[in-house]
């Protein structure tokens, strides 16, 4: 049943999958987070772990950087490993003068103009939503949360340096922040029926020139991780 990207068996992989750009990121939040967690894939070494969360199982799953190699993984869950929750925990740019680093984004839509949308004939700039049933747990288990919290809309680019800018776009579009994953990650979902939720911790800002270190962004992270474990904990 492996993927030419994941040596996991179908029966290896939960039902429910949290997923962070950063392979080491999946190993802190399996060694720090899940009871008999198992390494069932480490092709690429895109670390995957199964295991338990408060008697939960799940799935914690690398996914790389930007749509391309977020649409591979997802697609994959999804259609060969039937997945049918993927929750994404990443870093996000801050957009807004009032979105500081350190806040977590619930991106309940993200606006994109990325190239992954070819792969379903759908050409141009588009919102995709995230997963209705996802969303209204993540709203139910918000106040688990102490981080200030934003709600919105997000940009999901296919590009990391760009002479775009994007603090224009954000204020035709009202969104909070840009990243670049969520768009392959929703198109996915959107296509074959499943679920998907985005939330992010703002990393830095392209507005007031904030920024995070390595290791404060590291130690930032845990409020978000365990925000969207609660949420899997009610799925």
């Amino acid at each position: 049943m492996a993927t030419p990207h994941n040596a996991a068996e179908e029966k290896d992989i939960a039902p429910i999958v949290l997923m962070a750009g950063d392979p080491l990121r999946v190993k802190m939040i399996a060694k720090k987070y899940l009871k008999k967690a198992k390494l069932v894939s480490k092709v690429r070494n895109i670390y995957t772990y199964t295991g338990y969360y408060n008697h939960k199982r799940v799935t914690v799953m690398a996914h790389g950087m930007g749509n391309p190699s977020m649409g591979i993984y997802s697609y994959e869950l999804f259609h060969t490993y039937h997945v049918e929750t993927i929750i994404r925990v990443g870093t996000i740019g801050s957009l807004r003068e009032n979105v500081h680093v350190r806040d977590v984004i619930v991106a309940k839509d993200c606006y994109t103009t990325t190239n992954y949308s070819h792969i379903y004939e759908q050409y141009g700039p588009t919102f995709l939503r995230a997963g209705d049933k996802v969303l209204q747990l993540a709203e139910k288990v918000q106040n688990t949360i102490k981080s200030p919290i934003h709600w919105g809309s997000i940009y999901s680019s296919d590009t990391f340096y760009s002479d775009q800018d994007d603090t224009k776009l954000a204020k035709e579009k009202n969104l909070l922040g840009v990243e670049m994953e969520c768009a392959a990650l929703y198109y996915n979902a959107q296509q074959c029926g499943k679920q998907a939720l985005t939330i992010c911790t703002v990393s830095d800002s392209l507005v007031t020139n904030e920024n995070l270190s390595a290791i404060d962004r590291q130690n930032s992270f845990l409020d978000m991780i365990e925000f969207a474990l609660k949420i899997i904990e009610q799925l």
